[in-house]
C-alpha cells in the first residue's frame, strides 16, 4: 500500500489518481486467468506452510511492510492533541465496527438471506465479514485522509494508535465475535497469522526506521519509501489478482453470492462512517480531523483479513470470499465518501 503523504505535497501520484482503474484491471486480470489457466492458481494455492500460503504471505508483507517504516512512534507523544477526533475513532474502531459487522453478517445470512444461503455457507460468509469488520484500515488511511486534505500528522498518530491496539485486541475479538456465532476458532492459526502479518511487520518497520533515522534522519526515510513504494504497489495489484484468481470461478458461476456478500459490507461500511462523520459534526471537530477519523474506521485492513480467512479456513473458502468482496466493494465506496466529505468541507470548523 501506499505510505503517508507529506503535507506538502502537491498532488496525487498516478498510482493514487487512477487507483479505481487499477483495481478494476487487476480484478479483470484476475477473474480472466483464474478462468484461463486454473491450474497455475491451482499450483499456488498448494503452496503452504504451517496453513500459510506462501505467495499470499510475500505479497502482504511487501504491502504491509513499507507501510510500517511509515509509522512513527514518537507521534504517540502527541496522542493528547485535538483528543476528540482520536476518541470518536477508537469508539468506532473497537467498539462499534466489529459487533455491528458480525450483528449485520447474522442478520443478513442467517435470516433475511436464510434461503438463498446453505447454513454451511452462511457460516463462512459470517466468518469473512467478521474479520474485516475487526480489522480497521492502516495503510489506505493515508491516501484517503490526503485526498480529504486531513492532517498528515494526526493521521499518523491515529494510525499509531491503532496499530498497536490491533497487536493485542485483534484476536480476542475476533475469537469472541466467532465464538458467538459458533464457528470454531483454531487459535494458534489466529495468532500466528497476527504475529506474521502485523507483529512483525511492525517489527521490521521499527527497526528499519530507527537505523535510518541514525543514518540520515526524515530524508533518509523518504528516501528509503520512496525506493520501496513500487514493491509496495506491485504487492496490491498482484494480491488483488491473485485473490480473483483464486476465486475466479465461484465469482464468475455465482454472482448473486457477490450481491448477497455485499450487501452488509455496502450497510456496513456507510453506517459506519455516518456514525464517526456525524459525532465529529456535533463534537465541532475540525474538517481535517473529523474527515480522517470517520474514514479509518469505514475502510478495512483487508490485506489482514484476507490473510487471516485464508490461513483459518483456506483459500477456496467462503470467508476467503467474502474478505476478497470487501476487497471489491472497498474503493468504490471509499472513494464516493471522500467525494461526499469533500462535498460538506463547510459543515466543520477549520483547524
Amino acid at each position: 500500500m501506499t505510505d503517508a503523504p507529506k503535507a506538502s505535497d502537491s498532488g496525487l501520484g498516478t498510482f493514487e489518481r487512477w487507483l479505481s482503474l487499477w483495481v478494476a484491471l487487476a480484478i479483470g486480470a484476475g477473474l480472466l486467468l483464474g478462468n484461463l489457466i486454473p491450474g497455475l492458481f491451482g499450483a499456488l494455492a498448494s503452496l503452504e506452510v504451517a496453513k500459510v500460503n506462501l505467495p499470499f504471505a510475500v505479497l502482504i508483507w511487501a504491502m504491509v511492510y513499507p507501510m510500517m517504516v511509515g509509522v512513527d512512534f514518537s507521534s504517540l507523544k502527541h496522542v493528547g492533541d485535538k483528543p476528540k477526533g482520536l476518541v470518536i475513532t477508537l469508539i468506532v474502531n473497537w467498539l462499534i465496527k466489529p459487533f455491528t459487522m458480525a450483528a449485520l453478517g447474522v442478520l443478513f445470512f442467517e435470516v433475511i438471506f436464510a434461503d438463498l444461503i446453505p447454513p454451511d455457507d452462511a457460516q463462512a460468509y459470517l466468518a469473512g465479514v467478521i474479520l474485516l469488520g475487526a480489522a480497521p484500515c492502516t495503510a489506505m488511511v493515508f491516501v484517503w485522509s490526503h485526498l480529504t486534505k486531513g492532517d498528515p500528522t494526526y493521521t499518523l498518530v491515529q494510525v499509531s494508535v491503532n496499530d498497536v491496539i490491533m497487536v493485542f485486541a485483534f484476536a480476542p475479538i475476533v475469537a469472541v465475535l466467532l465464538g458467538v456465532t459458533d464457528i470454531t476458532v483454531p487459535w494458534d492459526t489466529l495468532l500466528l497469522s497476527v504475529g506474521l502479518y502485523v507483529v512483525l511487520p511492525l517489527i521490521a518497520g521499527y527497526i528499519t526506521r530507527r537505523n535510518l533515522l541514525s543514518k540520515g534522519g526524515e530524508p533518509a526515510i523518504d528516501a528509503f519509501k520512496s525506493r520501496v513504494q513500487p514493491f509496495s504497489i506491485f504487492g496490491l495489484l498482484a494480491t488483488v489478482v491473485l485473490l480473483f484468481g483464486f476465486q475466479g470461478e465461484v465469482i464468475l458461476e455465482r454472482p448473486l453470492v457477490i450481491a448477497l456478500i455485499a450487501v452488509p459490507l455496502l450497510i456496513q461500511s456507510y453506517g459506519i462512517f455516518f456514525v464517526a462523520y456525524f459525532a465529529a459534526r456535533f463534537w465541532r471537530v475540525p474538517f481535517n480531523v473529523a474527515a480522517p477519523c470517520a474514514l479509518i474506521g469505514t475502510s478495512n485492513f483487508f490485506e489482514l483479513a484476507v490473510a487471516v480467512a485464508i490461513s483459518l479456513f483456506g483459500l477456496n473458502s467462503g470467508a476467503a470470499l467474502a474478505t476478497v468482496v470487501g476487497v471489491l466493494v472497498e474503493v468504490p465506496v471509499m472513494l464516493s465518501l471522500v467525494a461526499f466529505a469533500n462535498r460538506t468541507r463547510h459543515w466543520f470548523p477549520n483547524a
